[in-house]
């Protein structure tokens, strides 16, 4: 088998279905390299149920103390070791960016919703760009009049 040692190829996964099945068994995890399609795991049941109670032991955590303490002050003091880039947003902000994220954290532990987490992720840290570029902050910030034309949408 080639690649690296936590990764077949599909070719190997087809040609050696047992071997590959049990060095996932093995590893717990092992990746499928694809040349022409998207790479995925081959994951052993027993490790994945591990992963999902830990993240929904982590969401329920996180759920509990914004519960307990409305003003979540140990999250929002962990943000700024976490992401940075939450400097460039306002207290208030932050705030939003932490209920968001503990929300879409718990839709994926309790929904299998796993792109949430990473679409809010992904839509606060573009806020925190913008906001970081203080003459692109301004701009943004400018009324727009008139029409600017058609629209142009790359294939």
């Amino acid at each position: 088998m080639s690649t690296t040692a936590d990764a077949v190829t599909f070719s190997d996964l087809s040609r050696n279905p047992k071997s590959v099945a049990e060095r996932a068994a093995r590893l717990g995890r092992l990746r499928v390299t694809h040349r022409d399609a998207p790479d995925f795991y081959l994951t052993a049941a027993d490790r994945e149920e591990q992963r999902d109670e830990s993240l929904t032991t982590a969401s329920r955590i996180f759920l509990a103390l914004m519960k307990h303490d409305p003003s979540a002050r140990a999250l929002l003091l962990a943000m700024p070791d976490v992401f940075p880039w939450v400097r460039h947003l306002s207290t208030e902000e932050v705030r939003a960016f932490t209920v968001e994220l503990v929300d879409a954290l718990s839709d994926a532990a309790e929904l299998d919703l796993d792109t949430n987490a990473q679409e809010v992720i992904t839509s606060w840290r573009a806020t925190a760009r913008i906001k970081a570029d203080r003459t692109e902050y301004e701009e943004a910030l400018q009324p727009t009049s008139g029409d600017f034309g058609p629209v142009e949408v790359a294939p």
